[in-house]
């Protein structure tokens, strides 16, 4: 993977638990451009590798921003960044990668933010503006503390098209999520939603789409919250170069077992996101637990992340 050296040109308090980062090339060159909706891998101080989504902002050649929580429930990486990452240090990051790309075309795009899930959604927002193309930003935060961004959001060029959903300003039982899809299947059936924050939200917005049959092609989705082990019942993996054979636990990864073999499998988020561990599958069903693959790429169940997914066949062979 293509790395490049970067200084924190500027680190920022943003809202309640929310740091914002500019991140500049230290060889003075300007960063590679990128499409609204992607992510870079940062390299932290204490070794753990994590990904962040590029927020965007007002035209500003060359460099990147990132925002980041900290998670109370954190597993190490939102901690070293607010704790560790300040202006003027060095990191590497990782090229931009794109998993959430806006589609073409001048339907209205709804972009709906589960705190800072905004991020993403952010970019989307500034690329929709430039382009004269219809959308609203929907921000759902449990008080106006949280918002990220948020003087930028009220005045900046898009401020009409922004709304926020705060649950300390909003009537007891109202249901903004279910009013608001129900709003667009009335009058803009064609809309595409976008959706990102903590995977409640997200489960949330799904099932409120499914209840309408809101089309599947319509709806966009994505999440770095950190999500719980996948656990599941023990299966044999067989290394086909070798033809050793170990048990994966129920409360192990593909990943570890295979490193009890003498087998590395490189890891970045751990989660299923990155792509970092992709590895081919030639005999088997794989669980797939990752959000890296497309539906039809799950379908054809030659490939999988081992970091998270699992095996659905008492045996899977492993093309390592």
């Amino acid at each position: 993977m293509n790395e490049i050296a970067v200084r924190v040109a500027k680190k920022t308090r943003e809202a309640q638990d929310i740091n914002a980062y500019e991140l500049v090339a230290v060889d003075g060159e300007s960063l590679p451009a990128f499409d609204a909706g992607s992510h870079i891998d940062v390299f932290l101080p204490n070794g753990l590798v994590r990904q962040y989504s590029l927020c965007g902002g007002p035209p500003q050649q060359g460099r990147y921003r990132i925002a980041v929580l900290r998670d109370p429930k954190t597993r190490g990486g939102s901690q070293a960044v607010h704790d560790m990452v300040h202006e003027g240090d060095t990191l590497r990051i990782s090229m931009p990668r794109n998993l959430f790309a806006l589609s073409d075309g001048m339907h209205a795009s709804v972009l709906l933010a589960g705190g800072i899930g905004v991020t993403p959604l952010l970019a989307m927002a500034y690329h929709l503006h430039a382009r004269g193309r219809p959308f609203e930003l929907h921000y759902f935060a449990r008080s106006r503390e949280r918002v990220a961004f948020l003087s930028e959001l009220l005045t900046g060029a898009f401020a009409d098209q922004v709304v926020l959903h705060l649950d300390d300003e909003s009537p007891a039982g109202s249901q903004p999520v279910r009013e608001l899809v129900a709003s667009l299947q009335a009058s803009r059936p064609d809309a595409h939603v976008y959706s990102c924050g903590p995977a409640g939200f997200l489960q949330h917005v799904s099932d409120t789409l499914a209840a309408v049959s809101w089309p599947a092609g319509q709806t966009h989705s994505e999440t770095f919250t950190a999500s719980e082990p996948v656990t599941g019942d023990s299966f044999e993996l067989r290394i086909a170069s070798t033809g050793e054979t170990v048990v994966v636990g129920p409360n192990e990864t593909v990943v570890a077992a295979a490193a009890r073999l003498g087998f590395d499998i490189p890891v970045s988020c751990e989660q299923g996101i990155c792509g970092t561990c992709v590895t081919r599958v030639l005999e088997g069903v794989p669980d797939h637990h990752d959000q890296y693959f497309s539906d039809a790429e799950h379908a054809a169940n030659d490939q999988f992340t081992p970091c998270c997914s699992r095996a659905k066949s008492r045996l899977l062979v492993l093309d390592l």
